[in-house]
């Protein structure tokens, strides 16, 4: 097994995990029942938790990108300049710890992964709909089949694992924020 191979499993399951938790955490939201002990705990972690997911992405993109050498397409690329940034921006909202700041960050934060969300649902939409977008330049198409894993899990599925995520935490957070 190649590192590439043991990367692209361990990635997979994160993802499978990501997408269980994303489920668990719409459920919980919409169930009436007391959730003083979870809500204080996305209440407190939630930037963290973003942050790592942030980092994770951004680490995983470079790393196919520079280690596999797969050539990101242009979708790619968007989602990227959406993703990027938010190590930094998440970042210095740890680093300074106050409530009013990580607020306004949030904000900034959340709009990032919606949009980069987006643009990853169009990007899926091409990948296993197997169509060609006028934006896939000639050189690198937005379909190239780089992984697959269980069947599904593709680095578009990945990317819109980690907004989807990163939104949902940034989300829960700022709700359970207004309680505590």
């Amino acid at each position: 097994m190649t590192l590439l191979d043991f990367v692209n499993i361990f990635l997979a399951v994160g993802v499978v995990l990501s997408q269980f938790f994303i489920l668990l955490a719409i459920v919980y939201i919409f169930l009436p029942f007391n959730k003083n002990i979870v809500s204080r705990f996305f209440s407190k972690n939630g930037i963290s938790l973003a942050f790592i997911v942030s980092v994770l992405a951004t680490t995983v993109s470079l790393f196919y990108s520079n280690y596999a050498g797969f050539e990101p397409c242009v979708l790619c690329w968007y989602q990227r300049i959406f993703m990027y940034p938010q190590v930094i921006i998440l970042g210095i909202a740890l680093l300074k710890n106050n409530i009013e700041e990580e607020r306004k960050i949030i904000d900034y934060s959340l709009a990032l992964s919606i949009l980069g969300g987006v643009i990853s649902i169009y990007h899926n939409y091409i990948y296993f709909m197997g169509v060609h977008a006028k934006v896939c330049s000639a050189t690198e198409s937005c379909i190239t089949p780089y992984i697959t894993e269980f069947g599904y899990i593709t680095i578009p599925v990945m990317a819109l694992t980690g907004f989807a995520l990163m939104s949902l935490l940034l989300i829960i957070k700022k709700i359970y924020d207004k309680k505590f």
